[in-house]
């Protein structure tokens, strides 16, 4: 009994783990959003798209959704990401984007600003925010 719960406890865990991540904005941005414009926004070379400037949002680094937004959105690794923000912070050239610690917080600040810009797993996503990528 206790090894068929560990094995699907552990089905579970790995299909959220592969969840898409949703890239989501205000509901009243009717922009278009390449995954370069997301790429440049989260790692502070330009928080302009389509003549608006957005704030990125970021989940903590403990969370799962991180993880995955960084390697499949950004290209690199967590660990990657981190020096990349150190390195700026270090020589004063940039300042890494505000982080939350739950998918709920990033839903409701992205609901109430139309200029932030954020991230959560997609089965998360409801009518509040408008999806603007999916990874």
């Amino acid at each position: 009994m206790m090894k068929a719960l560990c094995l699907v406890l552990f089905v579970v865990l790995q299909a959220a783990a592969y969840a898409d991540i949703a890239v989501i904005v205000h509901p009243s941005q009717g922009i278009t959003i390449s995954q370069d414009d997301i790429n440049r926004v989260f790692m502070g070379r330009a928080g302009d798209i389509a003549g608006e400037t957005f704030i990125p949002i970021n989940l903590v680094d403990s969370h799962p959704a991180k993880a995955q937004f960084d390697q499949n959105v950004l290209g690199r690794s967590s660990s990657q990401v981190k020096a990349y923000w150190s390195r700026l912070v270090f020589t004063g050239k940039g300042s890494p984007p505000k982080e939350v610690s739950s998918e709920t917080e990033v839903m409701a600040l992205v609901a109430k600003n139309p200029n932030i810009i954020g991230y959560v797993p997609l089965d998360l996503v409801d009518d509040s925010v408008r999806v603007v990528a999916t990874f």
